[in-house]
């Protein structure tokens, strides 16, 4: 795997398996639920305080798509050195063996940790979930995930190093070194390319992987069919969809 080159990836790329973007029409971050907006669903404080609400929003939202496939992106991708926002797992499935996901691992979970605290990854339950409530009734979806998940139905309370949770970089959260950041911006300084491929730099780390490019002098493309203006002078922006630049 050449490190001279880093590639990082946003929803875009998943977008030809059939994920929804996020800040698209249909986008995972304009679907909210009945009286909470998607950026408050999506949040630490929201799992503390509201689990039940928290892991069905979760569930409905992203865990539908724990089976889809990676597209010929993907697989170009497969032996690159890859840095993604996405949390789809799909570059895994494809076979990069050495990809950093960022933001964490749709069919992964972890216990519920101070951030920055060492735990260990887990295998998320979303199968047996599905198995349990084959109807997605909600009020038997919730009992199931918070069983699943260790939270007493009764307090509504997770609890430090016994409750699970999705294993995802939520918005009110930083980058800790279980998300592996400290690797990331090492194969960012090492980098003399940066190509960014289906994301609208609404990110912190595209917004850290810019600061790296700057300061290296690295050269930097934006692959998107309707590319973010970033502003900075000698980006070479490729206004295309990620399967027709990997074409060329």
């Amino acid at each position: 795997m050449s490190q001279s080159t880093v590639y990082i990836t946003g929803a875009g790329v998943s977008a030809e398996s059939g994920i929804p973007t996020f800040r698209g029409k249909d986008g995972f971050w304009t679907i909210g639920s009945a009286n909470y907006t998607p950026q408050e669903m999506a949040t630490r404080q929201m799992y503390l305080s509201h689990p039940d609400e928290f892991l069905l929003w979760y569930y409905q939202r992203f865990a539908s798509y724990r089976h889809v496939k990676p597209n010929l992106v993907h697989l170009w991708l497969s032996d690159k050195n890859l840095i993604t926002q996405n949390i789809d797992g799909l570059d895994g499935k494809a076979g990069n063996q050495s990809y950093i996901p960022i933001h964490g691992r749709l069919d992964k979970v972890t216990f519920l940790h101070d951030q920055g605290t060492p735990v260990p990854i887990e295998d998320a339950p979303w199968d047996e979930i599905a198995k349990t409530c084959p109807d997605n009734d909600e009020t038997l979806l919730k009992a199931a995930l918070l069983d699943a998940f260790r939270i007493s139905p009764k307090t509504l309370r997770p609890e430090p190093m016994v409750s699970l949770r999705p294993f995802v970089l939520l918005f009110d959260e930083y980058y800790t070194e279980l998300y592996r950041i400290s690797e990331a911006e090492q194969r960012m300084q090492a980098a003399e390319c940066f190509v960014f491929m289906g994301t609208s730099f609404s990110v912190n780390i595209t917004n850290i992987a810019l600061n790296h490019a700057l300061r290296s002098g690295a050269a930097i493309h934006v692959v998107d069919p309707e590319p973010v203006d970033i502003g900075i002078p000698g980006i070479v922006y490729h206004a295309m969809k990620a399967q027709d630049y990997i074409a060329q």
